[in-house]
């Protein structure tokens, strides 16, 4: 596991990925076997449309839950999941211009069914239910991260956001600003950036400073929002960067564009990309924008670290851009004599016998040792109707109303060969938009996919053989789309399954 870093508010869910080098694992995990659960009858947070994870506090009694709309402080202690307080934080960054959105418009989309709809009508659900600009909620409160003093940082409406409670003592006393940095990207940058750059990331260096991606460079800064202390990297104009950093235990930042993978470096008062800090830059394969789903023409990985403490080989893995993609690895550090930068790359297949002309991922590698995990988002066919559609739309369709996605593959690096092999692959499995982990406790991935005729679905697969161990099937109703989210466990081995519509405590009995 990668060096716990002291300035997040817990070792596990204080950041998007799970932890700082953005594995996506976790030691809890659900039980074997095969479970029907009602999601419409178990707790929920609402909120969204998108919610991605519900992210660790300094107490264990309670997370934070992070929506597309609003932050809320939640009591999880015992069987709980419960708001005790909550911030409108799209409406406050838009005053007003993208509204606040019921508790009972969340409870509604997620009870119907996407079953029978076309884009026409979904539109009009959306519309009807979340207002006229409900697209533009997406990419709102994405990537997040908790430190140690328990304040989340996220950003709304082009706003930088750290909040904080009220009363430490007193959690339903509210919520707060502790600070804020309006307008981020002219606060950091001036005037001087492309047109459409925008925040995507957010993490933090081991000496407790806040790393920013957006989509055109890097930017370190004071905790507390000081624009004066900001350090800026900024890429070429023809690059663009969709997704959140990888962090190191000496506070390198490891980013990927649409087009390069970088190691920037920290020096603890500059963000540095000169080789003689230890930074380096190596292009990868790109191709062309998919109809669905996926963001840009290059990876839809944040990148993650593979390799610590005293293990021999220190990668650093995305998936690249090829229409039909690679497992990517590249070394971190200095080049072993003989290779180049990237260390070795492998095509993922998903089994299939006749590869589609689409096999790409929007989702992270899941990393695990020198274990790696990847799913494919692309459906074989996509309907006319659903390309150029905004993502909100059709996240909300994939699957039960349109062609889903199939496909998933892992693999392992062998640190003697210095390469990769395929372990064992899916191509009958599911995964259309949200984030697959690893469970240690179960020893195996888990992904969330929608096929006939059981629904929505959660499919644990053996680490090591593939086969499917366990089974948590929602059936036709939305609270089963994980859209874009991340799946997450409890200690107890609970699901807190981050749904459209908001997170949802499920018990296994």
């Amino acid at each position: 596991m990668p060096p716990v870093n002291p300035y997040l508010a817990a070792p596990l869910y204080a950041i998007t990925h799970f932890d700082s080098s953005q594995s996506d694992s976790t030691p809890y995990g659900p039980p074997k076997g095969e479970y029907n659960i009602d999601p419409t009858n178990e707790p929920v947070v609402p909120g969204g449309p998108i919610n991605i994870l519900t992210l660790a506090s300094t107490d264990k009694n309670y997370m934070w839950a992070v929506g597309t709309n609003r932050v809320a402080y939640v009591n999880v202690a015992g069987d709980n999941l419960t708001p005790v307080s909550s911030y409108e934080a799209l409406a406050d960054a838009t005053k007003g211009k993208l509204p606040a959105i019921p508790d009972e418009n969340f409870t509604a989309f997620g009870k119907m069914t996407a079953v029978g709809m076309n884009t026409t009508s979904m539109n009009e659900t959306l519309l009807n239910l979340f207002g006229a600009n409900y697209d533009l909620r997406f990419k709102n409160g994405f990537y997040s991260v908790v430190d140690n003093e328990n304040t989340l940082y996220s950003d709304f409406g082009g706003n930088l956001y750290a909040f904080a409670l009220k009363d430490p003592q007193n959690p339903a006393a509210g919520i707060i600003k502790r600070y804020e940095l309006k307008n981020v990207l002219t606060a950091i940058q001036g005037d001087d950036y492309p047109n459409g750059t925008l925040l995507f990331g957010l993490a933090m260096t081991y000496d407790g400073h806040l790393i920013i991606t957006f989509s055109d460079g890097v930017a370190v800064i004071d905790r507390n929002l000081d624009v004066s202390t900001a350090s800026l990297y900024r890429f070429s104009d023809t690059e663009f960067l969709s997704n959140s950093p990888a962090v190191d235990e000496n506070s390198s930042i490891y980013v990927a564009s649409d087009k390069i993978m970088r190691k920037l470096v920290w020096t603890g008062t500059k963000l540095s990309g000169d080789e003689a800090d230890g930074a380096w830059s190596a292009p990868y394969t790109h191709s062309e924008q998919p109809p669905v789903i996926k963001v840009g023409v290059g990876t839809g990985s944040t990148p993650t670290l593979m390799g610590f403490g005293n293990a021999s080989d220190k990668l650093v893995v995305i998936t690249d851009g090829a229409k039909q993609m690679n497992l990517t690895a590249f070394w971190r550090d200095e080049i072993p004599e003989g290779t180049e930068r990237i260390a070795g790359q492998i095509p993922v297949t998903c089994g299939f016998i006749t590869l589609p002309e689409w096999i790409q991922s929007e989702q992270s590698v899941v990393v695990s040792g020198y274990g790696a995990f990847v799913v494919n988002n692309m459906p074989v066919n996509v309907s006319p109707e659903m390309i150029n559609q905004n993502k909100v739309l059709q996240v909300a369709l994939m699957g039960p109303a349109y062609e889903t996605s199939y496909g998933a593959e892992r693999f392992e690096w062998n640190t003697k060969t210095h390469s990769w092999s395929s372990v064992w692959a899916r191509p009958d499995v599911s995964s259309t938009s949200m984030v697959p982990i690893y469970s240690k406790a179960g020893n195996m991935a888990l992904i969330n996919g929608y096929r006939e005729p059981q629904g929505w679905e959660v499919l644990g697969l053996d680490w090591n053989t593939g086969e499917t161990t366990h089974q948590t099937i929602f059936g036709d109703v939305n609270f089963g789309n994980g859209a874009y989210a991340i799946l997450q466990y409890l200690e107890k081995g609970e699901l807190l399954f981050n749904s459209f519509s908001g997170p949802i405590r499920i018990k296994y009995t």
